[in-house]
């Protein structure tokens, strides 16, 4: 399987296309899209992926996102769960095409602060801090119509242009131009690791699932994600451990043997490694915080 090439479908009377999603499911695939993307997560709680970036997300979550870069969002188990309590989530989504307005609107020395932030977003751009008043933008994009649509379009991007809390999500040197049949094997790599990284995954198991020999994945894994593949399982692991700790149910001990480790002085080494912080800070820290909480350098593999 690889990065689906997803269609958006607009209405006729409008240039681009927005709308208002209450099922956790709609956003889960691992897809790509010419459209640049706007999305505002006002309830729900996960696990986002952005290029080689994964990062938990909770409520106000505000991602821009550049033509043809992959990404999903994967909302917590408890959202598929009608007796969990946690009831529908909440999203809203603009896609648009970056010229819809014409390139030689871009390039009015006026437009330069738009066509900046639009440059920027094929890396992906996450807004940090208060997103409500951005998030309110968006909502009235979805309800609005005429011109008055695309002047609230052009406001958002130009806040999220001026802001000083965004921060880039894939690295400067991501890639995802492969040929499909490089696609393929990467992606199958991807999810399996993604659904399989709470138990132990075999040099020998992995490679199976790549059709690769052993001997040669290892060379092949780091060629492509300019990481080793250990370290790609360990950034998952602490991905997850990250957002059980931010929930404040189970303690570090707990934490650690739910998110695939199996001794605690690996966990600390590796959590450290990836956050910068020890399990114990990490959640003393994010109790302080509602907003989405970065896992420093987690990523995926190149596709």
């Amino acid at each position: 399987m690889k990065p689906q090439l997803l269609h958006v479908n607009k209405d006729l009377d409008y240039s681009f296309s927005s709308r208002r999603d209450t099922l956790p499911d709609i956003n889960s695939r691992w897809h790509y899209h010419p459209e640049v993307e706007l999305i505002y997560i006002r309830k729900g709680t996960g696990n986002q992926f952005v290029g080689d970036n994964i990062t938990p997300f909770s409520h106000g979550n505000l991602v821009l996102i550049g033509p043809d870069l992959p990404h999903c969002w994967q909302f917590d188990d408890c959202y598929f769960n009608p007796g969990s309590g946690a009831g529908k989530v909440d999203v809203y989504v603009v896609h648009f095409n970056k010229y819809f307005w014409g390139e030689t609107f871009l390039n009015l020395p006026e437009n330069r602060d738009l066509k900046s932030v639009l440059d920027r977003s094929k890396w992906g751009i996450q807004l940090n801090g208060d997103t409500g008043a951005i998030g309110d933008l968006i909502e009235q994009i979805v309800h609005a119509s005429g011109a008055r649509k695309i002047m609230l379009l052009m406001e958002a991007l130009l806040r999220i242009s001026h802001s000083p809390d965004c921060r880039q999500l894939a690295s400067l040197g991501f890639q995802y131009n492969f040929q499909d049949a490089e696609k393929d094997r990467i992606t199958a790599i991807y999810n399996y690791s993604i659904t399989n990284f709470q138990k132990k995954i075999t040099l020998e198991e992995i490679a199976s699932v790549a059709n690769i020999s052993p001997s040669f994945f290892c060379k092949y894994f780091k060629s492509r994600s300019r990481k080793t593949y250990s370290d790609f399982l360990n950034e998952l692991r602490v991905g997850h451990a990250c957002k059980l700790l931010i929930g404040n149910t189970y303690n570090v001990k707990e934490v650690c043997f739910q998110s695939g480790f199996y001794n605690q002085a690996s966990f600390y080494r590796y959590f450290k490694k990836v956050t910068g912080k020890s399990p114990v800070d990490y959640q003393r820290t994010a109790k302080h915080f509602d907003a989405p909480h970065e896992v420093k350098e987690a990523g995926m593999v190149v596709l």
